[in-house]
């Protein structure tokens, strides 16, 4: 393309740029650029060109990218040094903004610009010098320390200690990694330590240094290498595995910009420019996760980083992965056996299976197209029938402990794999087998993931039944409880209609009770429990089990304790049967003309059992929230199952909807899980556990129950809550609690407008429904205590002030005040505020009533917006005391003040009158 037609694109380019249109600039240069053939002059202008909007728009690595190419072409260019040196500053690389400012100095003495930056720069740079020379000296002592093994135990951990500071420090962790011998050190430091608390803090330091800097981050990467991170992950102590994954996790955020929050998400721009290594990363991951030589808490480490980071929302890798055979490998995983446990056997934990089904579920999720659904299934199928080729009785049992993981996992593919021909008939012949009782428990296990909908349950009841039945008379207890799970599943696939028995009146009483003494097994054996957990989670949907439950306190404290476990293969059985108890499932909305009809129709209609009424639930929900269930719900939290979070939501807004509750979820460290649960997981997960924290918010001190930063976190969540398709209670309680969180100070605010929510905010108040619109009239009325509020969004041309003066004659008492106050502090902010309040109709009829009120809290809102108004201005002081206003002033001053009730009152009439008086508009009379 000619040259005329790049400078087209580039004048687009510099309108764009005038109007403020910065992301619209940037596009016009970027087609100037990309039309450019060769490398004319012209080119680094585009370039410069294009740094300059991205600056604007705050993207500093791409503006410095930008200006080092236009400096390539045309160098010491001082407007592409200027704006290289901006850039450099904003990413705190003070050194070479400096030379660069110096440059520019040395090029044009006369150049005013630049000599702020100079100064300033200079001025930091020989700070840093100083501080780098005392950081030095500290550097080197304590790792002559830390390195030494003949020194005092206590004080090498004290120095490695320090080094963990200082690398968490910027100007430490840029002076240890100038000092490249620091890593090389504690590298040779991992392969020989013995110590547990110098091994784990060598990898935090490391982890550290990596952390938000992508230039540190590549420099530890060229150190060390990639595969030494696996090998450091690679270990039994269950501390130096979750050092080693947060590790791994902090360089993958830094390569791609993420932050270590649940919400975050990669910049395009760095993931692009990091695309290599961070493709290696997790290809190792990939490769690594059936590797039979590491142990089995660093395969589920490594599960894990999978899992977080190749969903669409992180690296979009999950393509990549089953490409690269990792279906087969989560597969191998997830089929693993203790019972088969030769010398060429993996590794894994009592989670390893769940964690590996969570896996495949995600990688699943990504698979959104026809074809990759079917190259998916097409993997799995490859593995089962790579298994079923060999005809052993192992081979089996590892197809079908694969299909139970599918079941509990991506459970679409999971039903495709057991409907297929023979399949079923397979795993019902070896749940039938005698004397083989590790084909037993893996039949019985599939059979009760394969009953998980109605239709399936009743074929399996009509199939499996007996033969479960003939399991529960083993003398094996590990096939005797999967046996119990099985007919406990099988006689709650009517859920909690009470109408529907699928067995004998009294029976599900009976299977809780067996479900019981498993739970409560002498020997505490994990898996046992664990299975009569899970019993218990299909029991409970029948009301007689809740109500048997709950009086069951030993029962539910082995729950309790089953959880804090952490052992994630508890988490469904542990959540579920306390979600039962809660009644916190979700419930079909009930249409009474609909319930007319099926009744026309003779279809069959749910009925609820009467042990279900609100006020048995209510108080299964106290007995649970005494029990600290709250403990329970925070160890499982950690889990990365969505399914399974908003679970763990549900049981926490059930138990936040009791306002006794509400301080033990605060206590026992609920509220930090909730902000994690509310910003990541499925729809209804977030808004459940958004509600909670709504709830917690309305009654407590949000200072209390939200501290330091939470009270920020908790702010978008809520907002979230101000949504057309939540509830007018979600709605409702969100406006209380953000109402509550607005009045802690400015920064709260600041955050609330930031996130969007003035503007759901005053959508609300103009809701029909009383309750609401109060609660968003009482949060605008703490909002507006912030001066940017009034400037950005009451002093603009509007009619906002207008109709908060309408507001101060609403029927409802308590909106009224609260409008009446919000105009007080409006019209004590500016006078623009004031003479804005004369544009509405109704403002001498509101003032009136304010006035006149009953209520000496409504007449002191009254006069203090008098007072306000008389003191913006001469003029605006003249309308009022046109009105009647100061005859209603003057009577409201004679009425008697019997118990000093109305001092304030009488104080700020006091100023009026004088304000006036100064004016000239009123005389005392000659006797005072």
């Amino acid at each position: 393309m000619d040259i005329i037609e790049c400078e087209k694109y580039k004048e687009q380019g510099n309108e764009a740029f005038k109007k403020e249109k910065w992301n619209e600039a940037v596009q016009h240069y970027t087609k100037a650029i990309n039309s450019v053939k060769g490398e004319p002059k012209e080119l680094a202008v585009y370039y410069k060109n294009r740094a300059a909007a991205h600056l604007k728009l705050e993207n500093f690595e791409s503006a410095l990218q930008d200006c080092d190419k236009s400096l390539e072409i045309c160098p010491n260019d001082p407007k592409a040094l200027f704006r290289r040196c901006q850039a450099l500053e904003f990413l705190q690389r003070f050194e070479e903004a400096y030379r660069d400012a110096s440059q520019i100095f040395k090029d044009d003495p006369t150049n005013k610009a630049i000599q702020p930056y100079l100064q300033r720069l200079h001025r930091i740079v020989e700070e840093r010098a100083r501080q780098n020379a005392q950081t030095n000296t500290k550097l080197e002592s304590m790792l002559k320390l830390v390195m030494d093994p003949s020194i005092d135990k206590e004080k090498r951990e004290t120095a490695m200690n320090n080094l963990l500071v200082l690398a968490k420090e910027n100007a430490g962790s840029e002076v240890m990694i100038h000092k490249s011998v620091v890593v090389q050190k504690l590298r040779n430091l991992l392969k020989i330590e013995k110590n547990p608390i110098l091994y784990v803090n060598s990898i935090r330091v490391i982890g550290e240094l990596c952390k938000h800097s992508e230039k540190k981050t590549l420099a530890v990467l060229k150190e060390v290498g990639i595969p030494w991170f696996l090998e450091i992950l690679d270990s039994n102590s269950e501390e130096v595995v979750n050092a080693a994954q947060y590790c791994l996790q902090c360089i993958l955020n830094t390569l791609s910009g993420m932050e270590n929050k649940v919400d975050s998400k990669p910049k395009p721009e760095m993931v692009e420019r990091n695309k290599s290594t961070i493709d290696t990363f997790l290809m190792c991951l990939t490769m690594s996760i059936n590797n039979q030589a590491i142990s089995g808490l660093a395969r589920d480490a490594i599960i894990e980083l999978l899992t977080r980071n190749i969903h669409y929302t992180g690296f979009a890798w999950a393509d990549q992965l089953v490409e690269n055979g990792g279906v087969k490998k989560l597969l191998d995983c997830a089929s693993e056996l203790q019972e088969y446990h030769y010398e060429s056997a993996m590794n894994i934990t009592p989670s390893t299976r769940t964690i590996a089904a969570v896996c495949l579920s995600r990688v699943y999720e990504n698979m959104y197209y026809d074809k990759a659904r079917e190259n998916f299934l097409e993997k799995i199928q490859e593995f089962i029938k790579e298994k079923l080729l060999t005809p052993d009785i192992e081979s089996k049992v590892r197809v079908t402990v694969a299909i139970t993981e599918l079941l509990r996992g991506p459970l679409d593919l999971g039903n495709t794999i057991i409907a297929k021909e023979g399949i079923l008939e397979m795993i019902l012949v070896m749940a039938n087998t005698e004397d083989d009782e590790l084909q037993q428990k893996v039949a019985c296990e599939c059979l009760i993931a394969a009953a998980s909908k109605a239709d399936k349950a009743r074929s399996i009841l009509t199939q499996g039944a007996d033969i479960l039945k003939k399991l529960y008379k083993s003398k094996n207890d590990h096939i005797k409880i999967r046996a119990l799970v099985g007919l406990c599943k099988l006689g709650s696939y009517g859920g909690n209609d009470a109408t529907i028995k699928p067995f004998a009146e009294g029976s599900m009483l009976k299977l809780a009770e067996a479900c019981r003494r498993f739970l409560l097994h002498p020997d505490k054996d994990a898996d046992i429990r664990k299975w009569a957990a899970e019993g218990l989670s299909y029991l409970t949907l029948d009301a007689e089990v809740k109500e048997k439950l709950i009086e069951d306190k030993a029962a539910l404290r082995a729950l309790v304790e089953l959880a804090k476990s952490g052992d994630q293969s508890v988490v469904f059985g542990v959540v579920t049967t306390l979600m039962n108890l809660c009644n916190a499932y979700e419930k079909q909305e009930v249409i009474p003309e609909m319930v007319e009809l099926a009744k026309f129709a003779k279809q069959h209609i749910p009925e609820e059992h009467e042990l279900d009424d609100p006020d048995f639930v209510t108080r299964r929900i106290i007995a649970l929230g005494k029990e600290n269930i709250t403990t329970a719900l925070v160890a499982l939290s950690k889990t990365e199952s969505p399914n399974s979070r908003e679970l763990i939501a549900r049981v926490f807004n059930a138990l936040a909807s009791e306002h006794e509750l509400r301080g033990i979820i605060v206590q026992q460290g609920g509220v930090k899980v909730l902000i994690k649960l509310a910003l990541d997981g499925t729809e209804k997960g977030k808004r459940q556990a958004a509600q909670a924290l709504a709830r917690i918010g309305i009654t407590m001190d949000p200072e209390v129950a939200f501290p330091g930063q939470r009270a920020l976190e908790c702010i978008r969540p809520l907002l979230a809550l101000l949504h057309q398709d939540c509830s007018g209670l979600e709605n409702f309680e969100a406006l209380m609690a953000l109402c509550n969180i607005a009045q802690i100070n400015e920064t709260a605010r600041q955050k609330i407008v930031k996130e969007g929510g003035f503007f759901q905010i005053e959508h609300y108040m103009y809701e029909d429904h009383e309750y609401i619109s109060r609660a968003a009239v009482q949060c605008m009325c703490n909002l507006v205590q912030s001066a940017d509020v009034v400037q950005k969004f009451f002093e603009t041309e509007n009619d906002r002030i207008k109709y908060v003066v309408s507001l101060c004659l609403d029927e409802d008492q308590d909106t009224s005040m609260a409008a009446s106050g919000m105009l007080a502090v409006l019209t004590g902010y500016s006078k623009k505020c004031c003479e804005k309040v004369f544009d509405s109709k109704h403002w001498l009829e509101a003032l009136q009533c304010l006035l006149a009120s009953k209520l000496a809290s409504m007449q002191y809102r009254g006069v203090c917006i008098v007072a306000n108004i008389v003191s913006a201005s001469r003029e605006l002081a003249d309308k009022l005391i046109d009105s009647n206003v100061l005859e209603i002033l003057m009577a409201l001053k004679l009425l008697p003040d019997e118990e000093g009730a109305r001092k304030k009152i009488n104080e700020v009439i006091e100023d009026v009158l004088k304000t006036c008086e100064s004016y000239g508009i009123i005389k005392k009379p000659e006797h005072e």
